[in-house]
């Protein structure tokens, strides 16, 4: 499980990265993408303070 965390929040890293050159950092897409990237982090953050 820890593993696929990683991978999704690789996955969503480069997808905001991607996002806000093409479009803009303000754009609703890359600010939903960095809301769902933060989600992800916090959550590895919590599962690795277990």
């Amino acid at each position: 499980m820890y593993r696929e965390l990683e991978l999704n929040i690789k996955k969503f890293r480069k997808i905001l990265i991607d996002t806000g050159i093409q479009k803009g950092l303000n754009h609703k897409e890359t600010l939903k993408c960095s809301q769902r990237l933060d989600k992800l982090i916090l959550k590895q953050f919590l599962i690795s303070k277990q």
